[in-house]
């Protein structure tokens, strides 16, 4: 079955208050060489068939991310795809 996973991130010149807590956290964890924390979010998407890559990234930009302040990047993860590009 065909899987397609979506990463979104907010635009590198939005603030990202999530990601601002997570790297105010990471001394009190005594971890430290961190410089910057970005949050997003991940979705799969499994398709009965090969999908349409231009009807996926329809999908990505008009339903999935807000293109004002978000950026999205689309990749496969077929198995069949993952064996094939040895990789």
């Amino acid at each position: 079955m065909p899987r397609v996973v979506v990463d979104v991130m907010l635009k590198p010149e939005i603030l990202d208050p999530q990601g601002q807590a997570v790297a105010n956290a990471l001394p009190t964890m005594g971890i430290s060489g961190v410089e910057s924390v970005r949050i997003g979010r991940r979705i799969e998407l499994e398709f009965a068939e090969r999908p349409d890559p231009d009807t996926v990234r329809e999908l990505a930009d008009k339903l999935l991310a807000n293109p004002v302040i978000e950026d999205f990047r689309i990749r496969s993860e077929d198995p069949e795809e993952a064996v094939s590009s040895g990789s």
